[in-house]
């Protein structure tokens, strides 16, 4: 009984993690299609749009390689705890690399935030503060498969 306990509450831990990361990505998505508009928004001139471009380039293609390894070990989670006979370290253990995987994202999105600070001026920063404040909190995939 104590064995099936512990598996609900890591299976549950897994999946509130797994709505955060969702989310980001779903968020980093929409953001590289928004990017051309949100230059507009922010009213960059030629330089700091020429500026802005290279430093978003690598950031988005950085961002993609993460999400794509954290699906994969996502989806070795997701087998494993539904296999014939879970095995509770490897699950413990892909956690904790997702775990990892989605803190390498944080911090990118981070450090890409402070070159786009550095990039704008007073005016410009406050408004990318306000359009980042604006975003709807994200919704976790699992939340939605449940109805929630």
């Amino acid at each position: 009984m104590q064995r099936s306990r512990l598996t609900y509450l890591l299976v549950l831990s897994v999946l509130v993690n797994f709505g955060v990361l969702g989310a980001a990505a779903y968020q980093a998505r929409d953001r590289a299609a928004a990017s051309v508009d949100l230059a507009s928004q922010l009213q960059l001139d030629a330089a700091q749009r020429q500026r802005w471009h290279e430093i978003e380039a690598p950031f988005l293609a950085e961002l993609e390689t993460g999400w794509r390894e954290v699906a994969r070990h996502r989806e070795v989670l997701i087998r494993q705890i539904f296999s014939q006979q879970p095995d509770p370290r490897r699950i413990e253990e892909e956690r904790a690399r997702i775990a990892q995987l989605q803190a390498v994202q944080q911090r990118r999105v981070i450090a890409q935030l402070e070159r786009e600070r550095q990039l704008l001026d007073a005016r410009q920063r406050q408004r990318l503060l306000e359009l980042l404040l604006r975003e709807p909190p994200p919704t976790s995939p699992e939340r939605e498969l449940h109805g929630s």
